[in-house]
């Protein structure tokens, strides 16, 4: 992904609240199988890491990426956003990276 894409992502990160939290159980199937929904619905997602979570943010973002065949667009904190198109949504819905 190139820095112009990723930079656009970031923008559009900047106002969504996080869809999902890790805690201290980590990242379960459970939480990949909410990810990978999240994702197909919106491509762009913000997921929370909670302070009894035993992961880094950037540490969590690479492993769920690596699992979902995502992106990972940026972590600030305990919060990261991670990336995946989905050529089936509905046009106006599908993310458009610039050029």
């Amino acid at each position: 992904m190139r820095g112009k894409e990723r930079s656009y992502l970031k923008s559009l990160a900047h106002n969504k609240k996080p869809v999902t939290q890790i805690g201290k159980e980590g990242i379960t199937e459970a939480v990949i199988d909410r990810l990978r929904q999240d994702l197909q619905s919106h491509e762009l997602i913000k997921v929370r890491l909670l302070d009894s979570s035993l992961l880094g943010a950037k540490e969590a973002a690479i492993e769920v990426c690596d699992r979902l065949s995502a992106e990972f667009i940026q972590a600030i904190g305990n919060i990261f956003v991670i990336y995946r198109p989905n050529p089936e949504l509905d046009k106006e819905k599908r993310i458009k990276l610039p050029k």
